[in-house]
């Protein structure tokens, strides 16, 4: 209720765990994840912002930061998924906040192969949403 969903990645983002990071002594082994980003504009004051409101919360704090800041400070395996949900949805964040906030040189500075020069999709405007942030069947 306190958030406008502006974008979402067109469908699943996957990445593998490299060999070393997966847990092979768990009775659930997992080798990788998959995901769909979302880009959300904060409607209401921060106080909305709650992340301890399950039994056992996935995070623990949360800051603002600049777009393109995960680029820099996620570790390397999860580095193409985070180039592609960015770039996909850099789009809709210049819209709201402008060229100067989301420059595309930084991405092509990144991952080059993902910049500017290599032909994409255009990003999927969103249709009516429903609760869980799917597709409207109405």
């Amino acid at each position: 209720e306190h958030v406008e969903i502006l974008g979402a990645t067109p469908g699943w983002l996957r990445y593998r765990l490299p060999h070393r990071a997966v847990r092979q002594n768990e009775r659930h082994v997992c080798i990788g994840q998959k995901q769909v980003w979302f880009l959300l504009r904060l409607m209401g004051d921060e106080s909305h912002v709650r992340l301890d409101l399950t039994e056992t919360p996935e995070f623990d704090h949360w800051r603002w930061v600049d777009f393109w800041y995960p680029m820099e400070h996620v570790v390397m395996f999860k580095r193409g998924v985070y180039a592609r949900a960015l770039r996909h949805l850099a789009p809709f964040a210049r819209l709201v906040a402008g060229s100067q906030a989301v420059p595309q040189v930084l991405l092509d500075a990144w991952i080059p192969e993902l910049g500017a020069g290599r032909p994409g999709r255009p990003p999927r405007p969103l249709g009516k949403r429903d609760a869980n942030g799917g597709p409207s069947r109405n």
